[in-house]
């Protein structure tokens, strides 16, 4: 099990008290949860403790203030820009899907009535 020694001593420009760490190290091993690549090695097994190495360690940017606001409005428009990426793309894709199905119907139907006029033993023939 690992376990981390208190109290962590921590840089008083960085972070203005041990909230502002928890919330930096608490962004940090969701971000590692869902998939972010590491930016240091580390021994650490469990995400917490490697956010907390990773934040402690200067390898991740930690914004505040009036930075941290700006950045998550930018992050916002961003997924609001894929989003309506997205939904762009689905409906420019149902409608390329309505012409195909419409012309599918039309070849089947062609081919439906010269098919009708096969008999059986046309179709699977004879051996």
């Amino acid at each position: 099990m690992e376990v981390i020694s208190l109290p962590i001593e921590i840089d008083k420009e960085k972070f203005d008290g041990y909230f502002r760490l928890v919330m930096a190290t608490v962004k940090r091993a969701k971000d590692l949860a869902q998939g972010a690549q590491p930016v240091m090695e580390s021994k650490a097994q469990k995400v917490t403790i490697r956010a907390l190495e990773e934040v402690l360690s200067d390898k991740v940017q930690i914004l505040t203030g009036e930075a941290a606001v700006k950045a998550e409005e930018e992050a916002a428009k961003f997924v609001h820009k894929n989003i309506m990426d997205e939904a762009r793309q689905k409906e420019e894709m149902s409608e390329d899907m309505t012409e195909l199905e419409k012309d599918l119907k039309v070849f089947m139907s062609e081919r439906g009535e010269r098919d009708s006029k096969k008999t059986i033993e046309d179709i699977f023939g004879e051996e």
